[in-house]
């Protein structure tokens, strides 16, 4: 019996990586990789880790992306060499700008193939450039005189576990979580375990006990930060030059964009100040929450100007990137931003180039929120005033209804019949998928028009919300929403396990990630709904300058790019069920029924 040198090395590579926590791992069909799949493959067989296969490498690095949103955690993804290198860049670049730990085993040739245009050779290794936390290109895996695995640090497959795990889950006060690229040469033969199966089963499992250990002490260090605690001065840091004091002597707000973490509503709510969230933030809930921010900033007010015109401090919790009044209020000469981002050598977002970068902010001991509870209520009232002229679902008259005849057909909607008739808007579309999402559920947004017209509707309540807004690109948003969805169904807590994806995605952002639709053989087909909000092409232009000064053919040419795809045969094709909505008692009905699978349900919207 005897093994090779490749599969020795990704198997301990592997099992590291499962002991120290990681539990989702994404595999790409190729030959130069094939010791790092079978491994997997056999991890999954120890019931050590969940394995996921894609055809489609690009498509495997945001299914990954999306594992680790919901996780926190990377999914290692596994792949060949040549381009399959090169189609994970566009995740790594999302991971890199929202992040989100990302680790990339690319296999590749030895050095004695580089260099001399072997076939399938490129310089891989470095791909990711200034983006990855981590590049290191690790020389074949070869046995040494005593028949064992040489394990000189440049190649020692367990230390080399332990550093991409750091680098890619980052640390405060360091670089932020982020991609990591393990260029991994192998020789032949390029496999071979035969002898060993049951012994690298054992193994596995053993892992996999302490790597569940390792993920319920990671949680609870995580509960003990305070994750979503009151930010008090108490905390272990204290208070420092590194950290903002709020002691209530400006009028300030809370601006929160992806990213932001609880803490910015906890800080927020612990203040007495608004909180103006973004959807995508997953902290518009609370009752400083403000829905119509991005309006009260500069809408003018019967009794005063604009309450935005008298913000005097804004703190600046994660990435803002759906509004322009955002960064034009960060930019004025009269206004103090302090943004906070525990980790100092990062970029940090500031508009005005001008900000004050902390790690942290707390509240002083003798900060009276009460204090500022007139220009809270301010901000609170125009806010509410503002919801009940923008939304579309209101809760109907159940007397009326059953008057002319109308019976109750659902939980959420009780309306005329004459209503239920009524065309899907954008407004109807993302505020009645909004308000079906509970707790347990996850939303996915799309990079299209309907993210912002959701952000100017959603009434503040708890949703887990997930966007690629790293880059705000449409690339991957497909995949992203499958690996969120089999993540968070694949958790321990059935509570958490039990609940929905939903994606709100454009027809466009739906054609560009089309090919993420396929589920190989013997995956696991989640629950998820794919809401199409389909008008044709990207009308998200209609509203920039360019659609006003261009040509009106050469504009519907190159940006607006009109579409007539057959969905129904696209989901069809791939093995989705398909649904259409094109009234509202039909989304009404749609969004009570239970989600058995994988569901495209394409909506046509009216204007």
């Amino acid at each position: 019996m005897s093994a090779a040198p490749s599969s020795v090395f990704a198997v301990e590579l592997l099992g590291e990586l499962i002991r120290r926590g990681v539990r989702d791992v994404v595999v790409c069909p190729g030959s130069r990789s094939q010791a790092l799949a079978l491994a997997a493959a056999a991890a999954e067989q120890a019931e050590a880790i969940r394995l996921h296969v894609r055809l489609d490498e690009r498509s495997a690095a945001f299914f990954a992306l999306g594992v680790a949103c919901e996780t926190g955690l990377p999914a290692p993804v596994i792949v060949t060499s040549g381009t399959a290198v090169a189609n994970l860049l566009p995740a790594a670049l999302e991971a890199h700008e929202s992040r989100v730990p990302l680790l990339l085993l690319t296999a590749d040739r030895p050095d004695e193939l580089r260099g001399i245009r072997s076939n399938q050779t490129t310089r891989q290794a470095g791909l990711l450039g200034a983006a990855a936390r981590l590049a290191l290109d690790v020389a074949s895996p070869e046995f040494g005189a005593d028949g064992d695995l040489a394990r000189d640090p440049d190649r020692d497959p367990a230390a080399l576990a332990r550093r991409a795990l750091n680098a890619a889950l980052g640390e405060p006060g360091a670089a932020p979580a982020g991609p990591v690229q393990l260029n991994l040469a192998f020789r032949e033969p390029l496999s071979g375990t035969r002898g060993f199966e049951a012994m690298i089963g054992r193994g596995f499992a053993a892992a996999a006990e302490e790597g569940a250990k390792a993920r319920a002490d990671r949680a609870e260090r995580r509960r003990d930060a305070g994750s979503g605690g009151d930010p008090g001065p108490d905390s272990a840091r204290g208070p420092g030059s590194d950290t903002h004091v709020h002691r209530g002597d400006a009028l300030a707000v809370v601006i929160a964009g992806e990213g932001a973490g609880l803490e910015a509503e906890a800080f927020a709510h612990a203040a007495g100040l608004p909180l103006l969230a973004e959807v995508v933030s997953g902290v518009r809930f609370g009752r400083e929450a403000i829905s119509g921010y991005a309006t009260l900033l500069d809408a003018p007010r019967s009794d005063g100007p604009p309450l935005g015109e008298l913000v005097e401090q804004a703190i600046v919790f994660g990435h803002p990137t759906l509004t322009r009044q955002v960064p034009a209020l960060l930019r004025r000469d009269d206004v103090e931003v302090v943004v906070v981002d525990p980790h100092p050598l990062a970029e940090h977002y500031d508009p005005g180039r001008d900000a004050r970068v902390v790690r942290a902010a707390v509240v002083a001991e003798d900060h009276e929120p009460r204090a500022l509870r007139r220009w809270l209520g301010a901000w609170v009232v125009a806010d509410r005033e503002l919801l009940r002229e923008r939304t579309t679902v209101h809760e109907p008259d159940l007397d009326a209804a059953l008057a002319t005849g109308y019976k109750e057909r659902s939980a959420y909607a009780r309306a005329e019949v004459a209503v239920m008739r009524e065309p899907v808007s954008r407004d109807l579309l993302v505020e009645s998928v909004w308000r079906a999402t509970w707790p347990h559920d996850r939303l996915v947004v799309a990079a299209s028009r309907l993210v912002r017209v959701l952000d100017g509707l959603a009434a503040p309540r708890r949703v887990d919300v997930h966007a690629n807004r790293g880059l705000a690109g449409i690339d991957g948003t497909i995949a992203t929403a499958l690996g969120i969805a089999a993540a968070s169904q694949g958790d321990d807590d059935p509570a958490r396990a039990a609940g929905t994806t939903r994606v709100l995605i454009g027809d466009l952002a739906l054609l560009h990630d089309a090919g993420s639709l396929l589920l190989p053989e013997g995956e696991e087909h989640p629950r998820i709904q794919l809401f199409v909000g389909n008008d044709g092409g990207g009308t998200i232009f209609d509203g920039l300058e360019v659609a006003g000064a261009s040509d009106p053919e050469h504009f519907a040419r190159v940006m607006r790019t009109p579409q007539r795809v057959d969905l129904e045969s696209l989901a069809g094709a791939y093995g989705w069920e398909y649904r259409s909505v094109v009234n509202r008692g039909e989304l009404e009905r749609l969004l009570t029924e239970p989600v058995a699978g994988p569901t495209l349900v394409e909506v046509p919207l009216a204007g």
